[in-house]
């Protein structure tokens, strides 16, 4: 496993991170706790010291500190979030920081992750939720800067809204910020754009979430794909939505000339050909996922030539709506 700074802060993280929103069995059906187990534990000897996870995670918080108590002797390290306490999400224009993330309910927050999880700190804390209007009001600064003291975080980072990287930038520029979470990958290609630049230059770490855009870049997803009712993915992929993902991804396939089965991994390689870029962190529910998304870092970049053609299939659009 490669690992990479994390902006400024000094730490080393693996280029493939864990993202654990799927073991929560809040949103994702289909995950057990053994295998979810499993899977955390082989992803950590495969060389995985990046974990995140979040409040609104369901069981989330309490397997991943379950996981990292029992790997003491391994660094890993754990991002968790903190919800906005008015469950607004996206952070709408003109709305108080007060409303969605006072100092009370930060630490609050954070509280009810270290009891759940067993653990005693966490190494980067994020709102779950930002908008750049914040920046400079409300007691939020404050409370992250008391609790950094306190050693209860490490370090401060925001997950950005669905499809607006620009809606950070404020925030990444100030300098108070440590790391920002976003979603980047094939379809999205938006924040090469801006904000990823501004990352590299202010010295803010990138944890990109959603680089397999919640399967459709697996190659798994085809017309008439269905989910279980209660699945996240059942409103994501609704309608005709399978259909036009998959021409997408045969687009891809056909112009680079790759063979369906690796449609995956060249996203990953896509995402990690961003210079700015501290860590991507896929959902691995199963063992079989941990190893294939792990053997990504190989160190062998996309060409220049494979970057052009993948240039062509940005494609914005958001099916969180």
């Amino acid at each position: 496993m490669r690992n990479r700074q994390l902006g400024r802060s000094g730490i080393q993280v693996s280029e493939i991170g864990y993202g654990a929103w799927g073991i929560g069995e809040s949103g994702w059906i289909g995950a057990t706790e053994d295998e979810s187990l499993r899977a955390l534990h082989h992803a950590i000897d495969q060389g995985v010291n990046f974990i995140d996870t979040a409040r609104g995670y369901g069981e989330s918080e309490r397997i991943v500190g379950r996981v990292v108590r029992e790997r003491a002797g391994d660094q890993v390290y754990v991002a968790t979030k903190v919800p906005p306490k008015n469950r607004v999400w996206p952070a709408p224009d003109g709305l108080d920081p007060a409303e969605a993330f006072p100092g009370a309910h930060i630490r609050d927050s954070l509280e009810t992750s270290l009891r759940v999880s067993g653990l005693d700190h966490f190494d980067v804390l994020q709102f779950h939720v930002w908008n750049d209007e914040w920046v400079g009001r409300g007691d939020w600064l404050e409370t992250v800067a008391e609790l950094k003291q306190q050693g209860r975080i490490r370090l401060f980072g925001v997950s950005i809204n669905d499809h607006q990287p620009d809606s950070a930038l404020a925030l990444v520029r100030s300098g108070v910020v440590d790391t920002v979470q976003v979603i980047y990958n094939i379809f999205d290609q938006a924040p090469a754009d801006t904000l990823l630049p501004a990352c590299q230059e202010h010295g803010v770490g990138v944890i990109v979430r959603v680089a397999l855009d919640e399967g459709g870049l697996t190659g798994r997803i085809t017309a008439g794909t269905t989910f279980p009712d209660g699945d996240f993915r059942s409103r994501y992929f609704r309608g005709d939505r399978p259909a036009e993902v998959e021409r997408h991804v045969d687009a891809i396939i056909a112009d680079l000339g790759i063979a369906p089965d690796e449609i995956a991994e060249t996203a990953l390689r896509y995402v990690l050909s961003a210079p700015a870029v501290s860590t991507v962190i896929p959902g691995m529910r199963t063992v079989r996922n941990v190893e294939r998304n792990t053997a990504v870092s190989d160190g062998r970049p996309l060409t220049a030539d494979q970057l052009a053609v993948l240039a062509k299939h940005r494609w914005q659009r958001s099916f969180y709506a």
